[in-house]
């Protein structure tokens, strides 16, 4: 399905509830179905990548109920999953395939775990190879899903990311619950550390020290109790138009502002742009502020090294952002990007050079000159969630209409976001 975005003729004013942190309704979902006992979830997010992991678990046997973004999970213990029916389709979520990946190594049955065409595109290797060091038994398909797994007994091991990665780390951190011996993980770089922050509010034994993280077998996990702060990656969008439409006036209530996932936020602020954290608290070991953001004028800047990490689900929309600032933004160190929901690198320079932009894609990279005045167009989103929403912000700022395809991708990490919009005043059908 296509959206068509018409150019802002206003500022964005007001104020927005962005929906639950994705990576954490995840990790809180999964979690809660291996506690003893009833877990209670509010501000999940419910839909889209989330939505695939709700519906594994029911295959594996886990009542939940749901309303609206509340939840409640009935877990069923450390070793309470049942045996699935039948192949589990984790659609277009990598967080589903690979966290699971972590806890099914080690349970007493087979399974396999598949999705769509996209999903079966993109790397599995880095996340088998280390649970076969733990004596998992994975088959995978040429590197990539499906993948089938035998569950034996696990042991820990220690291991050295050779890339800093969330989803690898908590897959192991995960298998490492009921595996013999402790499961040490070593970091290149920092990576979110939501799965270490609600195993040690569950009563896991959890050590850090720096990038070391460790996680010791456990007998029992206690039930979650959790309000889900709003997503900070799905808060980047309205934050970037914000700072690009003049007089703009918006605040962001109620965000995740975990510092591992901070670095567009950062950038940003080094940019020049005029962003304000207010309100700020902690949560069920996360903290939280309300964001208020103004029209600003941006400046150019470059990108590489640990920042790239803290902000990888975030450079199609820094890349929109680059577009409008003076000088010329760099990105390095970021290869990962190739093997995201779509080759992001491509993707991005491709569809944003379609509408104006002065971009150049790099082998781990892409440097943008600006400020350029984007025209209309059509685009596509390449089945990415991020990268419709992307160039839904390169619309607000086009001099004429951009026609995005397969832009309903967006519901993957925020349901309703062409909706939100329209009710500040943004023209999209």
């Amino acid at each position: 399905m296509t959206r068509t975005i018409h150019p802002s003729r206003s500022p964005l004013t007001g104020a927005l509830r962005i929906p639950g942190d994705k990576s954490i309704s995840h990790r809180a979902f999964l979690l809660a179905a291996l506690a003893d006992g009833d877990s209670r979830i509010a501000g999940a997010l419910t839909a889209g990548d989330v939505e695939a992991t709700i519906g594994c678990l029911r295959s594996l046997g886990i009542d939940l109920s749901l309303d609206g973004s509340a939840a409640t999970v009935h877990g069923r213990g450390l070793e309470g999953l049942r045996p699935a029916e039948r192949p589990l389709d984790c659609f277009r979520s990598g967080t589903t395939l690979r966290l699971l990946a972590g806890i099914l190594a080690g349970r007493s049955f087979h399974s396999v775990l598949t999705g769509d065409t996209q999903l079966r595109r993109r790397p599995m290797r880095r996340v088998v190879e280390p649970l076969r060091r733990m004596s998992a038994d994975i088959a995978d398909t040429d590197g990539h899903a499906p993948l089938a797994i035998r569950g034996r007994r696990l042991r820990g091991i220690d291991y050295a990311l050779p890339v800093a990665s969330a989803q690898v780390k908590s897959a192991l951190l995960l298998a490492g619950l009921t595996a013999d011996g402790a499961t040490i993980v070593r970091q290149p770089g920092p990576a979110r550390d939501h799965t270490e922050r609600l195993l040690a509010a569950m009563g896991a034994r959890i050590e850090t020290d720096g990038l070391l993280v460790a996680v010791h077998p456990t007998q029992s996990l206690t039930p979650l109790r959790l309000q889900v702060p709003g997503d900070l990656s799905s808060a980047t969008f309205p934050l970037v138009a914000a700072s690009l439409l003049p007089d703009s006036d918006l605040v962001l209530s109620g965000v995740g502002v975990n510092p591992t996932r901070t670095g567009l936020f950062d950038v940003l602020i080094e940019m020049g742009a005029d962003i304000q954290r207010t309100n700020e608290r902690v949560e069920t070991g996360e903290p939280l502020a309300d964001l208020h953001v103004r029209g600003a004028a941006l400046r150019a800047t470059t990108i590489s090294g640990q920042t790239v990490v803290r902000m990888i689900d975030e450079f199609p929309v820094l890349a929109v952002a680059a577009t409008q600032a003076s000088g010329k933004t760099v990105v390095r160190d970021a290869a990962e990007l190739r093997v995201k929901e779509s080759d992001r690198i491509e993707a991005v320079a491709a569809e944003l050079r379609a509408v104006g932009a002065n971009v150049e894609a790099r082998a781990d990279g892409f440097a943008i000159e600006g400020p350029t005045q984007l025209h209309g167009g059509r685009v596509s989103s390449h089945g990415d969630h991020r990268l419709a929403m992307a160039l839904t912000v390169a619309g607000l700022i086009a001099d004429g209409p951009v026609v995005i395809e397969d832009a309903e991708c967006a519901a993957d990490s925020y349901p309703g976001f062409f909706e939100e919009l329209r009710a500040l005043g943004v023209d999209n059908d």
